[in-house]
């Protein structure tokens, strides 16, 4: 699921709540007087509903037998005898694994090429090897090395985001109080059952300016 932003302007707050009947309650409440130490003020609760949002299953299957070869070198040689030093440089490999080569799938316009082993797993030993030596014509040439894959998506879905545990404070007057003081005293209001809270997961509270927030599933 893609993390979803929502938008906290200035002398607003978020409060998740641990239990969602705690939420609910002060939202059917709407108004509520807090004591932010120096004066009294009245803020109001409201639901809200974030901007839409994505779900989808990534499935990746990763090919034991090929790695993709990048940054070939462009030299003035037959494009068969590219392929022939690419095959005898990862047929003789010590760093990422290798052995007897199947076939050399090489693009000499990109720069690229396919290395499929004869051996089953003979290419998973150069998933952590990113980049890889090169000697040709004397000179040590870098190759960038990434395994085979394809990759497709399952599931792809919108949904509408709704956090019924989260409540939106507006209305929160400006105090002589740091930021962190203030937010501190909204959530002991909030958390006293005496106030109809409950024990608070995350707050946020703004005073100037404005800020993203990022709910997850």
């Amino acid at each position: 699921a893609t993390k979803i932003p929502f938008r906290l302007n200035q002398n607003q707050a978020l409060l998740t709540f641990e239990d969602e009947e705690v939420a609910q309650r002060l939202i059917k409440m709407g108004k509520h007087t807090v004591n932010l130490d120096s004066k009294i003020t009245d803020v109001h609760v409201k639901p809200f509903t974030l901007e839409m949002g994505i779900k989808f299953e990534l499935h990746v299957t990763i090919f034991g037998k090929k790695i993709n070869i990048s940054g070939v070198p462009e030299l003035p040689i037959a494009e068969d005898w590219m392929r022939d030093k690419l095959e005898l440089n990862f047929y003789k490999s010590k760093q990422g694994g290798g052995g007897e080569v199947e076939n050399v799938s090489y693009d000499r316009q990109s720069g690229t090429a396919v290395i499929t082993f004869l051996r089953p797993g003979a290419a998973n030993g150069f998933v952590r090897c990113t980049e890889y030596p090169f000697f040709m014509n004397g000179r040590c040439y870098r190759l960038s090395v990434s395994p085979n894959s394809c990759a497709h998506l399952e599931k792809f879905q919108p949904y509408c985001g709704i956090s019924k545990k989260t409540i939106l404070l507006k209305g929160i007057q400006e105090t002589e109080d740091d930021e962190e003081s203030v937010q501190d005293m909204i959530e002991i209001h909030f958390q006293k059952p005496s106030n109809n809270g409950g024990e608070i997961e995350k707050i946020k509270y703004v005073s100037k300016g404005v800020t993203c927030v990022c709910f997850e599933e």
